[in-house]
């Protein structure tokens, strides 16, 4: 979940619990789960536990859903994914410090390829998405990585109450690089984070909200299973 200037500082100013409330409701209904309670009597639970890997839909240049985080992926870190939703449009937000930012708007719709996911798992406080893109060159994936690492570090130093990145650390992993942030709630307690990664001429970032453990170095883990799956 992840110094914003120009565009993200217009979206990511508006009260920071209230942001990531809003993100995290926008994802849970993009996965198909609505904000109003299910009917009286309803069985909701078969529904939740469907858990499906994204269909691999490979898109231009390459890049397609097989290079998104896979459920098997989750399983290695103990989490137990309950479903995901696949977009290749690059239309999803980049996080709830980016606010309405999104891929194809931090690159100018010049990618030319995006692929987006978002994850939800049996604990329903828990959430993971994930967006990426296909760059002309390496350079230019360096230049929207920075871009990125730019944009999380924006949502470091809030006033007290709200929810915060820590500080960056840096990973590298044999299929490329990147930085991870752990997130904190308004009570200082570990609560997620957000991983900025790139392979090659790809790159991406993924935000997990919710609490899956009190090590802040759980994040470290996520970042380099989507390293890995975006250079695949």
């Amino acid at each position: 979940m992840f110094d914003n200037q120009a565009a993200g500082k217009k979206f990511s100013r508006r009260g920071r619990t209230a942001g990531v409330a809003a993100f995290v409701g926008a994802a849970l209904i993009a996965v198909g789960i609505g904000a109003h309670p299910a009917a009286a009597g309803a069985d909701t639970s078969s529904a939740r536990r469907s858990a499906t890997a994204p269909t691999a839909t490979p898109a231009e240049p390459g890049l397609g859903s097989a290079n998104l985080m896979q459920s098997e992926d989750f399983f290695q870190q103990g989490l137990a994914p309950a479903g995901a939703t696949v977009d290749m449009t690059g239309k999803q937000a980049l996080s709830a410090c980016s606010g309405e930012e999104t891929m194809r708007a931090l690159t100018k719709g010049k990618a030319g390829a995006y692929a987006d996911v978002t994850w939800t798992f049996d604990a329903d406080d828990t959430l993971l998405t994930e967006s990426v893109a296909d760059s002309s060159t390496d350079t230019s994936a360096a230049s929207y990585e920075k871009q990125l690492n730019r944009l999380v570090r924006g949502c470091q130093v809030e006033p007290a109450g709200h929810w915060y990145y820590g500080k960056g650390q840096a990973i590298s992993v044999k299929a490329g690089e990147g930085s991870w942030y752990p997130a904190f709630n308004g009570d200082g307690k570990v609560s997620g984070g957000v991983a900025v990664i790139r392979s090659g001429h790809r790159f991406g970032i993924v935000g997990l909200s919710g609490q899956p453990s009190d090590d802040p170095g759980y994040m470290e883990g996520i970042a380099a299973g989507a390293i890995n799956r975006l250079a695949g």
